[in-house]
């Protein structure tokens, strides 16, 4: 699927490129008609061709971007939400807050209070999850 959606994208960047070079090749025509002297006809053709390799140069670049985007598809950790950076998922119980995080029971302290019940939350030696007969 990354490979297809790779393949789209690397067409629509090359036919966005097309698109530029044509633009740039049509302004050329246009200076070179009202130019009077060959220094402004040659300051045109400079100009095509200035647009031109900075339309190859976002090409190569947005490729760049797709090949990464493919490569971060394939190397996706189990587990991992990459939006927010956080492991496990659902093997996680969150119980407390600390400032404005919300933590893990099993990454709070010895005798962690609940700020919403005021109640300690039940800790457990660091290590052991309670009924996980393995990390």
């Amino acid at each position: 699927m990354h490979s297809v959606k790779e393949k789209v994208s690397n067409a629509a960047s090359a036919a966005k490129a097309h698109v530029e070079s044509y633009k740039a090749n049509v302004e050329e025509k246009a200076e070179k008609a009202t130019a009077r002297t060959q220094e402004e006809k040659d300051i045109a053709h400079q100009r095509r061709k200035a647009k031109e390799a900075e339309a190859k140069m976002n090409l190569h670049m947005e490729k760049a971007e797709h090949a990464a985007e493919k490569l971060h598809g394939k190397h996706h950790v189990l587990g991992h939400d990459p939006g927010t950076g956080v492991y496990g998922g659902h093997h996680q119980t969150h119980v407390g807050t600390v400032g404005q995080t919300t933590v893990p029971a099993h990454q709070q302290t010895y005798g962690a209070v609940d700020p919403v019940t005021g109640a300690t939350v039940p800790t457990y030696p660091p290590g052991h999850l309670h009924g996980h007969k393995h990390l």
